[in-house]
């Protein structure tokens, strides 16, 4: 995104032709970003043999999967149909890794059958998965290394009480069910959560894991996870990947040359590829000046993007209307019947009614985790990639919302 003369820009296309030539609210990727963000990851670690596994959690629409697909990627489902999703935008199946949790183990029956590795992260499956195919099917177990990291306590997987992985403290059960069914463990894997900007910690995670994979002799593979941390405002730190790749990627040849052979090094980020590559757009409805506050409401809301509801994630506000306008603190507010502000007491360049107010850093966990709520459509999606402007998804309509209803004549 760039302010030219002309107004601003992406991929030198106004915000204001994407705007009049799809409408709003509208998501818009930069196809361009999410390629340098895979392509730095993999520069990062050139020295390993790495395989990056997007996390299409992040952003499921096929197109952003297949551009993903054409770079390199492979992909991390969480979900059967997530991993559906990966199967038609072309991913083989040994390329797509499935990492449940708390499912009903039919659906892990079901990623087996499709021929995914399987990740599992609690003892019970762990010993279901064990009685059921014993040395016959390969997997991976997923670790809880009781670390508490990341910017946010609700979006970190990796402390004592969260819900993820097999806790570090139980791994004499874990060997206990892999001796007892002759498992194949063909993979370890930690994750801890997401906005982790010291290299340090990762490190600390790696010592963890070398420690554990010791005892697994027949590993495939070590996945670090992800959860680096993205610029969100002028002079936020960030995960430095290539100090990352420089000594994770050291210290994973020394553990390996220990364990006596060649491993590979996987990677799982998802906002750290997609999330600067998008942006929300949005019209502005009404400006409304109260005693104390003014609000600009915007015709999207916690229905398109619910990440500072949830998460009190910051996303920057821009009005792309009014480069030069002078500028006033305002609320930005959307049109759900609930309190839905992206975000309070911003300095904006003077909002009028109808300007284009657009919200930066929603590629990931925009989309992925918009809902119909006051039965309002989810928006279209555009890809940008070489110049042009690809619709990837249409907005909805009502047929939409009333698909799958069935009236009763009561």
């Amino acid at each position: 995104m760039e302010l030219t003369a002309e107004g601003y820009r992406i991929q030198n296309i106004p915000f204001d032709d994407l705007a009049r030539d799809f409408g709003t609210p509208l998501y818009v990727y930069d196809g361009a970003r999410m390629v340098q963000q895979l392509n730095n990851l993999k520069n990062a670690f050139s020295e390993n043999d790495v395989r990056i596994k997007y996390a299409a959690k992040a952003l499921t629409n096929l197109s952003i999967l297949r551009l993903l697909k054409k770079h390199g990627a492979g992909v991390d489902v969480v979900s059967i149909q997530e991993a559906h999703l990966a199967l038609k935008a072309g991913f083989v199946a040994s390329d797509i890794m499935f990492t449940p949790n708390c499912v009903d183990f039919a659906e892990i029956e079901e990623g087996v059958n499709l021929g995914l590795t399987i990740n599992l992260d609690n003892l019970s499956v762990l010993d279901k998965f064990g009685k059921k195919y014993g040395a016959s099917q390969a997997c991976c177990i997923r670790l809880n290394p009781h670390i508490l990291a990341g910017g946010n306590y609700k979006i970190s997987t990796g402390h004592g009480n969260s819900k993820f992985g097999i806790s570090i403290y139980q791994l004499p059960n874990i060997m206990e069910t892999v001796q007892r069914y002759q498992m194949r463990i063909e993979g370890l894997h930690i994750h801890t959560g997401s906005e982790i900007t010291e290299t340090e910690v990762f490190l600390k995670m790696a010592e963890i894991l070398f420690g554990v994979a010791r005892d697994f002799p027949q590993l495939r593979f070590i996945d670090f996870g992800s959860g680096y941390k993205v610029a969100y405002k002028e002079g936020d730190l960030t995960t430095n990947v290539f100090d990352l790749g420089l000594k994770l990627g050291k210290a994973f040849k020394e553990f390996y040359h220990q364990y006596g052979r060649k491993l590979e090094l996987w990677l799982e980020p998802g906002k750290y590829l997609v999330s600067e590559a998008g942006y929300l757009l949005t019209t502005a409805t009404v400006v409304k000046a109260t005693p104390s506050v003014t609000f600009v409401g915007v015709n999207s809301g916690l229905n398109h993007l619910i990440r500072p509801m949830m998460y009190e994630a910051y996303h920057e506000i821009v009005n792309v209307s009014n480069p030069n306008g002078s500028q006033k603190i305002y609320t930005v507010v959307g049109n759900i019947c609930e309190t839905d502000t992206f975000g309070a007491d911003r300095k904006l360049n003077e909002v009028r009614e109808g300007d284009l107010i657009v919200l930066k850093n929603a590629g990931a966990y925009g989309f992925s985790m918009a809902s119909n709520y006051n039965s309002r459509f989810r928006p279209a999606e555009v890809l940008l990639w070489k110049g042009e402007a690809h619709l990837i998804r249409q907005r909805e309509t009502l047929d939409d919302l009333m698909r799958g209803q069935i009236e009763v004549a009561l």
